[in-house]
């Protein structure tokens, strides 16, 4: 569906960048609850489609406050945005001028509404995400060990001890949020069922692919970047490509993709 009357939103830490396509009008505000509570209460009951990018963090504010009051939004991959902005020629960027963009790609494209966030799924792609911040740690501390010795040595196997810890204790509050809702265990157990599904992929899965079961096998594959596209000319070829940003889905490709032999 594409919307007429729409707002577009670059969202930054410390505020937000409007344009209004309906009174054609940009205007900025702080990136704060009650800062985003007062610009909605000044819509007046207008029909409106709210676009922006997905910004991990930074766009939560924004989302509560437009599914508590159930206005319809469009949270669109960032080279989406960026692609859209090649294919009309625009090559200056500003804040103002990506809400202006933004405004114009939901006049231009159907996009589709965002569903309403989960909470608990929320609360596991945070831990899930923190999980893998501290793995990583943890693997360029083991790198670190062959080039150290004495104090160093001991420090980094220390760090590693932590880390194992941290790991184990995040992982336990997943293993939490997953048994107190029956849905989520539920698409554990299907998950589990397939071969090569393991415990860490299953819950990768879960916090950052909401649209499993919802959606087509090849919509899915396009989601985690997995799905095979032509590229230029070369017949017989295909290169896996595109799919959700790193913030969104913390390594899917590396997890599932075929390795090189």
């Amino acid at each position: 569906m594409i919307h007429p009357d729409v707002i577009g939103c670059d969202i930054a830490k410390a505020h937000l960048d409007f344009f209004d396509s309906g009174l054609e009008r940009h205007f900025r505000i702080d990136n704060t609850p009650a800062a985003i509570s007062a610009w909605l209460d000044g819509l007046d009951g207008r029909g409106v489609h709210i676009v922006f990018e997905a910004t991990g963090r930074y766009d939560r504010q924004l989302r509560i406050a437009l599914e508590t009051r159930e206005l319809p939004y469009s949270r669109v991959n960032p080279a989406r945005a960026r692609d859209f902005a090649k294919a009309i020629g625009l090559l200056a960027k500003t804040d103002a001028i990506d809400a202006r963009l933004l405004a114009r790609m939901g006049q231009s494209l159907p996009l589709s509404t965002q569903a309403p966030d989960d909470p608990a799924r929320h609360v596991l792609a945070r831990l899930h995400t923190r999980r893998d911040q501290l793995v990583a740690m943890r693997q360029q501390e083991r790198t670190r060990l062959h080039e150290t010795e004495g104090i160093e040595r001991d420090s980094a196997e220390s760090h590693m001890a932590w880390l194992d810890a941290e790991v184990a204790r995040i992982e336990m509050a997943c293993r939490d949020v997953l048994k107190a809702e029956k849905t989520l265990q539920e698409q554990e157990a299907r998950l589990r069922s397939i071969p090569g599904i393991g415990p860490v992929a299953a819950l990768t899965l879960i916090a950052h692919m909401p649209e499993l079961g919802n959606r087509s096998a090849k919509a899915i594959a396009a989601l985690a970047g997995l799905a095979p596209f032509n590229v230029g000319t070369s017949r017989g070829k295909r290169h896996i490509r595109g799919g959700r940003q790193p913030d969104q889905v913390l390594g899917l490709k590396s997890r599932f993709q075929p390795r090189r032999r």
